[in-house]
């Protein structure tokens, strides 16, 4: 089996995983599986199986048939190349190929060592905000991926701010701790591959110096409301004369409706009894 010690890959690209093997005897008759496998040989869990029956069957896969991982060599050309795609930090490992060969004979090979998949990356701004703490304090936090593990710097404007940082597997985490100047702070993160950058707005609210602002903003909402209020009347009014008009009953006309027709016969028939 031969098989490189360690093979780089970029984050969303794909890598290839090489292996080849000799055999001292014809196993174009045989019937041939290919496998790859992670963590550790022999036990390790299976990412890629192929199958091939002759020498014109082709290598069918049984596992891995998601479409991330393809065969790129010929198993029957003693070639076991693996292709990754779309690769995720998920995807550090270190990688096992082996090949096995039934017939007349049952041989199965596999290499111990392995190969080690190391991931590169350049920088990516994961998240970017200001937060506040429990002594109603600001501090703006940014957050960075990349691999090698990307360098942050915080600008803005000028200010005695205290950064402290964190680190986890490949991400970065540095805060600016509290924020006293209004303005555009900006996170830079470089790598040897590359730099990204994100930024936030801060302003703190001031009650004195912003008062004519809270003037007109009530003055505003005020409007607003009486027009809200006037619309609302006008639109009541006009559903009322519209029920009124289809009636067409005048204020007389509703005096002389059957209940004040009944109530005059009652009013005068009691005024009529004796006493």
């Amino acid at each position: 089996m031969h098989i490189p010690s360690e093979v780089t890959g970029e984050i969303g690209k794909a890598v290839a995983l090489p292996c080849t093997f000799t055999h001292p005897q014809n196993t174009n008759d045989q019937t041939l599986t290919a496998i790859w496998r992670v963590k550790e040989p022999f036990n390790g869990a299976v990412v890629f199986k192929c199958v091939s029956h002759s020498s014109s069957d082709p290598c069918k896969t049984t596992v891995g048939s998601e479409g991330r991982y393809k065969l790129l060599g010929n198993p029957r050309q003693n070639n076991l190349s693996l292709q990754i795609n779309s690769l995720t930090w998920n995807d550090k490992n270190r990688y096992f190929c082996r090949v096995e060969f039934s017939g007349d004979f049952h041989d199965k090979y596999e290499s111990r060592m392995g190969l080690r998949l190391h991931l590169i990356a350049p920088p990516r701004i994961v998240n970017i905000s200001v937060q506040t703490s429990q002594d109603h304090a600001f501090h703006a936090k940014c957050t960075a991926e990349g691999e090698p593990l990307p360098t942050l710097t915080w600008a803005g404007p000028p200010s005695d701010n205290i950064t402290s940082a964190s680190t986890a597997a490949h991400q970065i985490t540095k805060e600016l701790q509290r924020l006293t100047h209004d303005g555009k702070y900006t996170c830079t993160a470089v790598n040897s591959l590359g730099r990204a950058e994100g930024a936030v707005y801060f302003y703190k609210f001031r009650a004195g110096g912003s008062s004519w602002v809270l003037v007109l903003l009530f003055a505003a909402l005020g409007i607003k409301m009486l027009a809200l209020v006037a619309i609302l009347g006008f639109g009541a009014f006009w559903k009322r004369d519209n029920l009124m008009a289809p009636t067409g009953l005048s204020r007389q006309a509703m005096q002389d409706s059957p209940y004040e027709n009944l109530n005059r016969r009652i009013n005068s028939i009691s005024q009529s009894l004796p006493e």
